[in-house]
């Protein structure tokens, strides 16, 4: 029987009744600051109160050396690339991610399956297959994702650790040089992710704007989704608690009361019955 917190069959000995945590994703294209707005924000949750664990792209301890080798050949295709990437989630999901829920942690994670979505569908795989191959993962409480173009993209690839083979589409060949299949690959991303934040109403933030603005936006939207979820817990408690305190004493006092009443008119009565 699916499990309406994964996106498809789930993982079937994993069970989510008891996953108590937020998990919250930032997601967005290459250069976009995701890394070092959550790098801001973990330390803004804890000051609140919460206690909150991240997870990046490509960070499994089983798999992350293997994917760094592939990469590092030039050599993968669509299919090989796609397990790959599933196979890193799936370790996190497991080992990192549904542990910290239940633990009933702020999860925030760099990054999720659309990301894989969007880039296996650029390499040419099977939209329905690839959708199909992150059926264990969690469906996430939120989605922030940080929307910009290819013109405010390419300074901050450039300021940065630069334009790499794999972030620069050079394995599809679009375009002549570094540069071009940059913009074209990048240009080609974002419009996926666009279509995915239309798809699963992601919430968007103008990532064009200063890295101040994007981070007040994120703990704003963050933190109007723990206030709501943190009310409704509250709710559901006071609704399944049984009578309080107050209520069983006055209940009591009543029927104490009650009970003084039918002794002490007991010999009022039986005077009267002679």
């Amino acid at each position: 029987m699916k499990d309406s917190r994964f996106y498809g069959n789930g993982l079937p000995y994993k069970k989510t009744a008891g996953l108590k945590g937020s998990l919250i994703v930032i997601e967005g294209t290459d250069h976009v600051g995701r890394s070092t707005q959550i790098d801001l924000l973990k330390p803004w949750l804890e000051v609140e109160g919460y206690a909150v664990v991240s997870t990046r792209w490509t960070r499994s301890a089983l798999l992350y050396e293997t994917i760094a080798e592939a990469k590092a050949g030039h050599r993968l295709n669509a299919t090989t690339f796609a397990l790959l990437y599933a196979a890193d989630f799936a370790d996190r999901l497991e080992n990192e991610i549904i542990p910290a829920l239940r633990a009933g942690l702020v999860v925030l994670a760099d990054r999720y399956m659309y990301t894989a979505w969007a880039r296996n569908k650029l390499m040419g795989a099977d939209p329905t297959w690839s959708r199909s191959l992150f059926g264990f993962a969690l469906v996430p409480d939120l989605v922030l994702y940080l929307k910009v173009d290819v013109a405010s993209l390419i300074p901050r690839a450039l300021e940065g650790k630069g334009m790499d083979y794999w972030e620069s589409g050079i394995h599809l060949a679009f375009g002549t040089d570094l540069f071009e299949s940059f913009c074209n690959y990048q240009r080609r991303l974002i419009r996926e992710f666009n279509a995915l934040a239309r798809e699963f109403n992601f919430t968007t933030i103008d990532a064009r704007k200063s890295p101040e603005y994007v981070q007040k936006k994120l703990r704003e939207h963050i933190g109007d989704y723990l206030r709501q979820r943190k009310g409704a817990a509250q709710n559901e408690a006071a609704a399944a608690q049984p009578l309080n305190s107050s209520n069983g004493a006055r209940i009591e006092h009543a029927q104490s009361a009650g009970a003084s009443g039918a002794i002490q008119h007991a010999p009022d009565r039986a005077q009267a019955a002679k």
